[in-house]
């Protein structure tokens, strides 16, 4: 039964782990939030730039700050249209890196049922990971540490699945404008074989409200269906 399990799980890891990306549906995310969130009673708010992508503002920026004011907007608090205004002041930070190439050992290839591997980010067992050169992440703040570059597409080779792999995160702090109290700081991770922000950012911030606020010191892991900006 234990192997089964494994089996499973490094099967389900392979179709959904990396899922935004052809014609996936899901995102698996891990969030971790930490709270003292209010009750909401029409408390106000306003959504400003965190760290990474989020620094340059603009339209982009825009368009995933009015996707979390509706998550808040529709949990109870209200939205205006000036931080000067807002009783809450929620910092929404988001980036992807530019991507690694993973060369993956399939588990049922050349090795019968053996298992190349154990992946720590989801916690199954997979093929043996190998990994090209280094390069840079997008470089601001909590967001900047080395990754590596990689190829485009993903393709099968004599039991090897070659591919490209980014890592994407979402950062979210709420503070206390009058008293600068931190009320609420989270964190949602993914990996996918896609680097489009429009695509990730959105599955980020539905995964970082599911459950909103959340159990304080909590990591939980969220797969949501994928979906685009607007």
């Amino acid at each position: 039964m234990k192997m089964f399990k494994k089996v499973t799980a490094a099967v389900l890891l392979g179709a959904s782990a990396l899922a935004v990306g052809g014609c996936a549906t899901t995102l698996p995310t891990k969030v971790t939030r930490y709270q003292a969130m209010p009750v909401p009673a029409g408390q106000t708010f306003a959504v400003v730039p965190g760290m990474g992508a989020a620094a340059r503002g603009g339209l982009e920026f825009q368009t995933f700050a009015q996707l979390a004011a509706q998550q808040l907007n529709a949990r109870g608090y209200r939205q205006v249209a000036s931080p000067a205004q807002a009783q809450l002041i929620v910092q929404l930070g988001y980036g992807v890196d530019r991507g690694r190439q993973v060369v993956q050992e399939e588990p049922f290839v050349g090795r019968g049922y053996g298992f190349g591997g154990y992946d720590p980010f989801w916690g199954v067992y997979t093929g043996r990971p190998y990994y090209s050169r280094f390069g840079y992440g997008f470089g601001y703040g909590r967001f900047g540490s080395p990754f590596y570059y990689g190829w485009d597409d993903p393709f099968w080779n004599g039991g090897l699945r070659v591919y490209t792999e980014y890592r994407s995160q979402l950062e979210m702090d709420i503070r206390d404008r009058a008293t600068n109290q931190a009320l609420f700081d989270g964190r949602a991770q993914a990996r996918s074989t896609t680097d489009e922000l429009g695509t990730l950012v959105p599955n980020l911030i539905e995964a970082m409200f599911t459950g909103f606020p959340g159990r304080s010191g909590e990591t939980v892991k969220i797969s949501v269906p994928t979906r685009r900006a607007r």
